[in-house]
């Protein structure tokens, strides 16, 4: 059965955040799904069948199903816009976990089209920040995500989290942002309950990270760096209740696996 390997937002291989794609004809049990994250042994792998005019799209870290993935699903349309026959400039992918999500091709940019997530203030409580090394100025709560605001790109890049501790809360993961030296927001996300120490780049995250900063920076365009050792880049746009996440990717790796 086929595999792909992509470099999601990069415009070159070694950077961005890699994923693994697998088309299949018809789904695989969820054991197997599981079984083969796995072994891919990356943040995300992306399984999707063909479904009359759209596809229906599931991703799979190496220990959980998780209900939406940016740059995996971004991997997966690169692969079927480049590899899979798919030809028009306009993909629809259906989650079970999320609905419909659809990714356009501009040239080489990729663009998704996400909902939006809701986000509300909480307590700045030791429980929820005692795996940072820095502590936030403010604390919410998304859907799915914690997220931390600090106060400048530096201390995004100099925090040092406890994976033991933040593995404990209650969330998939942890958003640490501020304000960019070089872009609108950096980021940074931690989900070690979730299979991932760190993510090099997290489009779901930015569901969460995009309307808050166009709230505060009054804007509905914006740049965003994650500042993750590999790096990525993201071209971003609000959209009353959903989001536009862009990036470009490139192929790593064509294989083959057996079962």
């Amino acid at each position: 059965m086929k595999l792909y390997q992509i470099d999601a937002f990069s415009k070159s291989v070694f950077s961005g955040n890699p994923a693994a794609v697998c088309p299949l004809e018809e789904w695989l049990s969820d054991t197997v799904m599981q079984k083969i994250a796995a072994e891919n042994n990356l943040a995300e792998t992306a399984f999707y069948v063909k479904n009359s005019d759209n596809y229906e799209i599931r991703w799979f870290t190496p220990k959980i199903e998780v209900d939406l993935c940016g740059h995996a699903t971004l991997a997966a349309a690169y692969v079927l816009f480049h590899f899979e026959n798919h030809n028009n400039n306009l993909i629809e992918f259906y989650s079970p976990r999320s609905g419909n999500l659809t990714v356009t091709k501009t040239g080489d940019l990729l663009s998704l089209n996400f909902p939006a997530d809701t986000l509300e203030p909480i307590p700045l409580t030791s429980q929820i920040t005692d795996g940072l090394n820095i502590k936030p100025i403010q604390a919410f709560k998304g859907k799915s995500d914690y997220m931390f605001l600090f106060n400048n790109e530096e201390e995004i890049l100099n925090l040092d989290p406890n994976f033991e501790k933040i593995s404990k809360l209650a969330v998939r993961g942890i958003i640490v942002t501020a304000k960019g030296n070089n872009s609108d927001f950096v980021s940074r996300f931690f989900a070690p309950q979730s299979g991932i120490n760190e993510d090099p780049v997290t489009g779901s995250a930015h569901t969460t990270l995009i309307p808050y900063w166009a709230n505060e920076l009054n804007k509905t365009q914006l740049s965003a760096i994650q500042l993750s050792e590999r790096r990525g880049y993201l071209e971003c746009e609000l959209l009353e209740n959903r989001v536009r996440i862009s990036g470009y990717a490139k192929c790593y790796l064509i294989g083959e696996y057996f079962l």
